[in-house]
């Protein structure tokens, strides 16, 4: 499900370029995404369109719950420095080390 809906509030200030994920030299995943989520000033606002895709997964009796680390993923794509692709690399490499 795409959340890329026309109702998208993200706070973001300054520099707007997309951090390159080859230069990550951070000892974990869930660091690299707060510092960069810090360095963009970018925060995770829920839109209706969130709201509504929360309330289908509860009906549909699928629990998806994402965590801080996880909505700050959403906030970077959205705000547009973060691609799908990275995102979803992302999510996966913070959701290993969290198995840990």
């Amino acid at each position: 499900m795409d959340f890329q809906g026309v109702e998208c509030y993200i706070y973001t200030e300054g520099n707007i370029m997309s951090a390159r994920l080859q230069h990550v030299t951070f000892g974990s995943t869930e660091a690299y995404i707060r510092e960069l989520a810090s360095r963009h000033q970018v925060v995770f606002i829920p839109t209706k369109l969130d709201a509504f895709a929360q309330d289908v997964t509860r009906l549909a009796a699928d629990h998806v719950h994402l965590d801080e680390v996880e909505c700050l993923l959403l906030g970077l794509q959205r705000a547009g420095h973060l691609s799908r692709p990275e995102l979803i690399h992302l999510q996966a490499k913070y959701l290993r080390e969290a198995k840990r």
